[in-house]
């Protein structure tokens, strides 16, 4: 019972920044999976970003390692200090911590899995400089 408490509140706190960051970028929507408190300090936050046709996400970073997975479309990904990837359904990738990047649809919507693992008590994401 009380781990599903602490997965209600979490959610709870967690879904106004997925909101907010869906709302913020051209129609991007964030949905939340499921969240942990692991491995110790941080949180593993799992969800989907659906990405419309034809649109960059906004220049943003995370305190935390990203992994993701394609699961359609396909996108361009600008990770700082690395050269362009265009990456299609079934690709994953990885994004270090704080790097700043950037995605931009090529093939119509796309949808990705994202697993983030971030420093417990920072937000999800953040604008990049």
């Amino acid at each position: 019972m009380k781990s599903t408490i602490k997965f209600v509140a979490t959610v709870c706190i967690l879904l106004p920044t997925f909101l907010t960051t869906a709302t913020g970028q051209q129609g991007i929507t964030r949905t939340p999976i499921s969240t942990s408190d692991f491995p110790a300090g941080f949180q593993t936050v799992m969800g989907v970003a659906n990405i419309p046709s034809g649109i960059c996400f906004e220049r943003h970073m995370h305190p935390g390692m990203e992994n993701a997975y394609i699961l359609e479309g396909e996108v361009v990904l600008k990770i700082a200090g690395q050269p362009d990837r265009a990456l299609k359904a079934g690709d994953g990738f990885q994004i270090p911590a704080g790097a700043p990047h950037v995605g931009c649809t090529t093939a119509g919507a796309a949808k990705v899995l994202t697993v983030h693992v971030i420093e417990k008590g920072k937000p999800l994401t953040s604008p990049a400089p």
